[in-house]
Parts: C-alpha cells; sequence; structure tokens
C-alpha cells in the first residue's frame, strides 16, 4: 500500500489526481484542500461555440 498523501485535507479518504482535484471536488491551491474558485458569469465567452448554436436562426 502507497503511504497516504500529504495534500489529503484531513478526512483520509482524498483521491488527488495529477492536477490536484480530488473526487470530493476540492482543489489543492498550492498550500492546502480548499474549495474551487467559483466561475462568474462574466468570465465565461459570450458567445457559445458553433455547436451550441440554434442551427435556423430566425425561427
Amino acid at each position: 500500500m502507497k503511504a497516504p498523501d500529504k495534500r489529503c485535507c484531513g478526512s483520509g479518504v482524498c483521491i488527488i489526481n495529477d492536477a490536484g482535484e480530488c473526487w470530493c471536488g476540492q482543489v489543492w491551491d498550492g498550500e492546502k484542500m480548499s474549495a474551487p474558485p467559483l466561475m462568474s458569469v462574466r468570465s465565461k465567452p459570450s458567445d457559445p461555440s458553433p455547436e451550441f448554436k440554434d442551427p435556423k436562426p430566425g425561427s
């Protein structure tokens, strides 16, 4: 059995991938496990990708 990951939040059940993301949704911020940052509406692209556009404009 391999040694426990030192990035664990203390629950003892953390499964952390190479990107520092745990199965529970927390992420490694370089110092501790914490909730991921929220995405604001302003940070989303204003024009959705072409595969999500209405194929028949005006209908």
